[in-house]
């Protein structure tokens, strides 16, 4: 049975369009079945009908003609309940509802299953026979098994506006919504430019070089050509980017420095191997590395190398061509497997409207400059058919990460009119820049920022930023082949230190380990999310932690604006050897004749073990923060980056608000201050429930911090006190985000919250 499904899927993949892949599975199911009939049915979510679309069986003239309503006969049954129906005499069942026009009055026998996509019904998929005979297990699990494989192939008409016309039932095309991760907020609406890489690292073949000084002077060429273009892509964005930002085109810049990537494609080429060859054997080399990581953002240098890999084949292939001959459209959605940096700047600023990759996430480095540029992007859309989505029209919705094709008048209206919406109200939180986030009854609560690069430092004081909750101080070591050296943390966190005096800085200790592990000192673990990571690194390797702390207080000599906070914290044990380091650390920087004040040292609570130590690790330290993004993982025991089990990560869950409330309440208890510093925080209706638990800053991306400050401004710490404790009543996750969304709506923030709605 495994082969001929094989057979089958292999088939239809090969159909031209969807009306001969759906003959095609008629035909071949009612074949390996040995059964009498095999139809599709189709779903009209429009007009609530099922529509027989396709049989092998019944009579022909039936199809695009014959349609039952979503509740009649056994279809709407399978339909109702999503799940197989089998009955060995189907004019007796209660719900059989006869249909002269196909001919079916003989057939006893009926099997059923949903055809569904990604929780969306599209349509039934049946077998029938004449005989009274139930069919057996194997045969359900079967036609199960070419539904799930049907319904991709029929959204993936849909998004190409090659669904099939369902006669009498509608006349308009069908919108198609694919999910994705927000890559940066707002909406778009547009028309698709598909982009495809000039070259194909991966058809390359190794080959011996004839003369290798000859195919050294070609990869040298074909290097030079590729900075020079990166060159010109980054000065088409010079306009748009501040200096800070277009930092990123010189990390490609010396990804191609002739020490790195181009030191190992030489030697490649010295042992013989042609240039094409030798270039090939290195990505691929970093790329494997790279793609074994789990952490998001050590991957996206994956497409980095490969975008530079694939510009320099492109060069000594010949293929030469410049961007300049791309005819892009006024309003263009840009759309590639990998959307690239380089990429970007392809598209005339003015002409660039959203963008979609298939691949990447939010930490990648083109949703990096699209978050700058306030182009809204839609990363990871794995499903879609991207290939053949150029010319369609296309809705970004950066806000949720949804991408529509062929959107129809209505929805068109409603994103018209949200963009407008949203110019509007970008206007009116401008006015908020430096106001402070107090509440109507005088209850002030700083709001902070995430950052990780300056571009993101810059970005927040424009925003309003009264300090930094996270400095990640692990993206400096990800941007090199080695540790970076005590000297070079010291001029890095001296930036950060300097753009924010006076106001604090937090800088995280190396959060490395397991997920996050560096190309230079590789980690392999079957479960990296409960491995060695974070304190549990750092602490088994104390020359990294003394050279990190130290380059940390050098850089606050005479800002005294610094605090050092210590990751994945399980155990009060773990604070006390932090501590020690920590201290050692300030007293040999004293004796060197540096004049530093200690700092405050924190601990982030983002496991559960932490949440029941509040007060024993708080004894301990100056502050606490909350991790709320690890937090709730963990909680849930849900991998948040999995697809499979992504809609299980649910910030409002109740336990993970109960957890959230102990933590505040244990913290208060002690005295100590308590912050939030994930995604919880930058969420408006986040921000109010932890302001009403007590919590005493909140540090959020940059981007969310004026709606935030505006709710805050606009409500009083009593009502978020009681909407907080009408919520902990609340058992559903769904019911508690919708409760505080009427509130705040009641409060007069539909706008702020309109484009969040869920």
């Amino acid at each position: 049975m495994l082969d001929i499904l094989r057979r089958i899927v292999q088939e239809v993949s090969a159909a031209t369009d969807l009306s001969d892949a759906l003959k095609v599975v008629v035909a071949r199911i009612r074949e390996a079945m040995a059964t009498e009939v095999c139809s599709v049915y189709l779903y009209d979510s429009d007009a609530k009908r099922y529509v027989l679309m396709a049989t092998e069986g019944l009579k022909q003239e039936a199809v695009g003609r014959v349609s039952l309503s979503s509740s009649q006969g056994l279809v709407g049954l399978v339909g109702s309940r999503e799940e197989p129906i089998n009955v060995d005499n189907a004019p007796e069942h209660p719900r059989f509802h006869f249909l002269s026009e196909t001919g079916e009055d003989p057939f006893l026998s009926f099997l059923g299953v949903p055809i569904i996509h990604h929780k969306r019904l599209m349509g039934v998929m049946v077998v029938q026979q004449r005989d009274s005979r139930q069919f057996d297990t194997g045969e359900e699990a079967f036609l199960v098994t070419m539904s799930a494989q049907l319904a991709g192939v029929i959204a993936h008409a849909e998004a190409t506006g090659n669904i099939l016309e369902i006669p009498e039932t509608t006349e308009r095309k069908k919108s198609t919504r694919f999910a994705g991760a927000p890559g940066s907020p707002g909406v778009a609406l547009g028309r698709a430019f598909v982009i495809t890489p000039a070259a194909d690292l991966g058809a390359v073949v190794d080959k011996e070089a004839e003369s290798i000084d000859e195919e050294i002077e070609r990869f040298e060429a074909a290097l030079e050509a590729a900075r020079n273009e990166i060159r010109v892509l980054g000065k088409k964005l010079s306009s748009e980017l501040r200096p800070e930002e277009m930092a990123l085109f010189d990390v490609y810049l010396n990804m191609l420095d002739d020490q790195a990537l181009g030191a190992e494609v030489r030697a490649r080429i010295e042992e013989g191997n042609w240039a094409q060859g030798a270039l090939r054997q290195v990505v691929m080399q970093y790329v494997g590395h790279f793609q074994m990581m789990e952490d998001v953002y050590l991957r996206e240098r994956a497409t980095d190398i490969i975008d530079l890999g694939t510009r320099i084949l492109a060069h000594l292939q010949g293929n030469d061509e410049v961007a300049e001959e791309y005819d892009f459209p006024d309003d263009t959605i840009l759309i590639s497997e990998e959307l690239t940096p380089a990429m970007l700047g392809e598209v005339p600023p003015q002409k660039l409207r959203g963008l979609i990759s298939v691949k990447g996430s939010s930490n990648s480095h083109v949703a990096i400059l699209a978050r700058a540029m306030g182009i809204p992007t839609v990363m990871g859309v794995v499903d879609v058919p991207y290939a053949q989505l150029h010319g369609l029209d296309i809705i970004v919705d950066g806000y949720r990460g949804h991408m529509y094709s062929s959107p129809n008048d209505e929805l068109r209206e409603q994103y018209q009119a949200i963009y407008e919406e949203e110019q509007a109200l970008q206007k009116d939180l401008e006015g908020l820049r430096n106001l402070p986030a107090e509440t109507s009854d005088g209850h002030r609560i700083p709001l902070w920022v995430n950052t990780g690069l300056i571009t993101d430092a810059v970005r927040s004081l424009e925003r309003g930023a009264e300090g930094v909750g996270l400095y990640r101080t692990e993206v400096p070591f990800m941007m090199q082949d080695r540790f970076p050296s005590e000297s070079e943390q010291q001029n890095i966190y001296r930036i950060q230190l300097e753009t924010f005096a006076p106001a604090p800085v937090t800088m995280r200790t190396l959060d490395i380990g397991g997920d996050k592990a560096l190309t230079y000192f590789p980690i392999s673990e079957a479960n990296p999310f409960l491995g060695w990571r974070g304190i549990r690194v750092t602490l088994d390797h104390p020359e990294i932690f003394l050279v990190q702390v130290r380059a940390m207080m050098k850089a606050s000599e005479g800002l005294n604006n610094l605090r050092i906070m210590l990751p994945m914290i399980t155990s009060v044990g773990e604070v006390d050897e932090a501590l020690h380091l920590v201290y050692r650390a300030h007293a040999e920087l004293l004796e060197d004749g540096y004049k530093i004040e200690m700092p405050q040292v924190g601990v982030m609570i983002e496991v559960p073990a932490a949440v029941y130590q509040i007060r024993d690790l708080g004894q301990r330290v100056d502050f606490l923060s909350v991790g709320s993004n690890d937090l709730t993982q963990y909680l849930l025991a849900v991998d948040r980056n999995n697809p499979r089990v992504a809609d299980l990560y649910q910030a409002f869950h109740p336990a993970v608000l109960n957890a959230l409330k102990m933590i505040a309440d244990a913290a208060s208890s002690i005295g100590k201050p308590v912050s939030v510093c994930g995604e919880l925080a930058g969420n408006p209706l986040g921000a109010v429930l932890l302001m009403g638990m007590g919590y005493d800053m909140l540090s959020m991306n940059a981007t969310n911090l004026p709606k935030v400050k505006s709710v805050i401004r606009g409500v009083s710490q009593q009502w978020a006190e009681t909407l907080v404790d009408d919520v902990l009543r609340i058992d559903s996750a769904p019911v508690i985000a919708s409760m505080v969304q009427l509130a705040l709506e009641k409060a007069g923030f539909g706008r702020i919250i309109g484009p969040l709605r869920t």
